[in-house]
């Protein structure tokens, strides 16, 4: 079966995604697929988790009842549920969407400070992922983005530890910051600062070539070339090519090598694989489990490549089914 086929014997989620950016499908195809996400397999088993009080599993960003016993972190939590539907690709303006984002809007709170949800807390981390579901569902986070525009570190980044005095900027809190404003700019415009602020983020990441030590060109972490799906709140060199794609930006002659790196993962068959589960309680499992074939990580691969590529050509992307064979 050819990975395109593959690719689309599979959940809404999938498919409507692959329709949208890896063939011809006219857009009314598109978005009939889409709404499926909010009533067929994993999109409608989600939204089904929901609490009565808007919250999954009883909390904000951590569940009701857990303990530091449990491998890895809990995943099943109000705040990585809706960044799972926001990468399913549930419409924000159909009724189940609303219907979830208002419980979540009117009873949700963090339980760092007691903040509604859609205030944000204190970590960048955490507040890019508020700006991300916020701006996707429509929601008003402008507060959010200006506190984060506040705490933009000298070197272009962003760092959950700035607070207990750290002064360089993690890759990990960046990319979800970053992620953050670019949905919040494709919702609203942005702002003038706001704009530029994502431009100095971003550069932070070209000058380290997405991998590289800015000082010694040394990797900085061998785990960022393993690719992981869901990535939680985790960096990898797909993660962040995948970013830059949905920034729609001309590729930048520093991500060459992140590029290699990528086509370097792809198997024979054409298909990527599940390499770095984060590990902790889900509520199922979206893969086969690592090594195995990843229909996630080959959809965002096949989009990368080709965005960067420039395979598109006149509106049509059938030239990212790309080769079976290398």
């Amino acid at each position: 079966m050819e990975a395109l086929d593959w690719l689309l014997d599979s959940d809404p989620a999938i498919r409507w995604q692959v329709l949208r950016d890896l063939t011809d499908a006219p857009p009314e195809e598109v978005q009939s697929e889409r709404a499926r996400v909010a009533t067929q397999g994993w999109g409608a088993r989600l939204l089904a988790l929901q609490d009565g009080n808007g919250q999954w599993d009883g909390g904000t960003y951590f569940p009701a009842q857990f303990d530091e016993s449990e491998p890895g972190q809990p995943w099943t939590a109000t705040t990585y549920s809706l960044l799972l539907l926001r990468d399913l690709g549930l419409d924000p303006r159909s009724g189940q969407a609303r219907r979830a984002v208002e419980l979540v809007r009117d009873n949700s709170r963090w339980e760092e400070g007691d903040q509604p949800f859609f205030e944000g807390e204190v970590e960048p981390c955490v507040n890019g992922m508020a700006v991300a579901l916020g701006a996707y569902f429509g929601e008003k986070v402008d507060g959010v983005v200006e506190r984060l525009l506040g705490e933009q570190l000298a070197d272009g980044g962003w760092n959950c530890e700035a607070e207990r005095g750290s002064v360089r900027s993690s890759f990990g809190t960046t990319i979800n910051v970053l992620e953050g404003l670019l949905e919040h700019e494709h919702a609203t415009g942005g702002f003038p600062d706001s704009i530029e602020a994502r431009q100095r983020a971003e550069e932070y990441l070209l000058e380290r070539g997405l991998l590289r030590r800015k000082t010694t060109g040394e990797l900085i972490d061998r785990d960022w070339l393993e690719f992981s799906y869901p990535t939680r709140w985790f960096y990898d060199v797909l993660r962040g090519l995948d970013y830059f794609r949905a920034a729609s930006t001309s590729p930048d002659e520093r991500i060459a090598e992140a590029v290699e790196v990528l086509r370097s993962k792809q198997q024979p068959d054409g298909t990527w694989l599940l390499e770095n589960t984060h590990p902790g309680r889900i509520h199922f499992a979206l893969e086969d489990g690592d090594g195995r074939p990843s229909r996630w990580n080959t959809l965002r691969a096949l989009r990368v490549l080709g965005w960067y590529e420039g395979s598109i050509a006149g509106g049509s992307a059938r030239a990212m089914r790309l080769r079976e064979t290398r």
